[in-house]
C-alpha cells in the first residue's frame, strides 16, 4: 500500500464510527479478497466463470463486488466455486468472547432499549 493510502487508511480507522463500520464489514472484504484470488489463480474471467455456470457477466461480477443489494445463495456460491475447481465450505465461528447466553442477552438489550 503505497504511504499515503496508508496514512489516509490511518487517519480513517482513527474516527470510531469508521473503524466500527470498517470492522463490521471486513469479513465480507475477506471473503472477497478469497474468491477474486482464487479466479485469479485459476486463470478465468468473470465472463469464464459466468459460461461455466450459466449465468451472465454481470451477474458475476456483482457476486463479486461489496455491498450488493443481495446476498448470493449458497447454491450460486456453490456453482462459482465448483467453476474454479474449489468445493465452498461454510462453517459457524463462535463470536469472541461471546456465549450463547451473553449473545441473547445482548440482543433482547438492543431490542429493549
Amino acid at each position: 500500500m503505497r504511504k499515503s493510502l496508508k496514512q489516509f487508511k490511518s487517519r480513517a480507522l482513527a474516527r470510531s464510527d469508521v473503524r466500527r463500520e470498517y470492522e463490521r464489514i471486513a469479513e465480507e472484504f475477506e471473503f472477497l479478497d478469497e474468491i477474486l484470488k482464487a479466479r485469479a489463480a485459476a486463470g478465468l474471467s468473470q465472463a469464464d466463470v459466468a459460461a461455466r455456470i450459466g449465468t451472465t457477466q454481470s451477474a458475476v461480477a456483482r457476486l463479486e463486488s461489496v455491498g450488493g443489494k443481495h446476498s448470493p445463495s449458497i447454491a450460486t456460491l456453490q456453482r462459482y466455486a465448483s467453476a474454479l475447481g474449489y468445493r465452498l465450505q461454510v462453517r459457524l465461528v463462535k463470536g469472541q468472547g461471546l456465549s450463547t447466553r451473553s449473545t441473547r442477552t445482548r440482543a433482547k438489550l438492543a431490542r429493549a432499549g
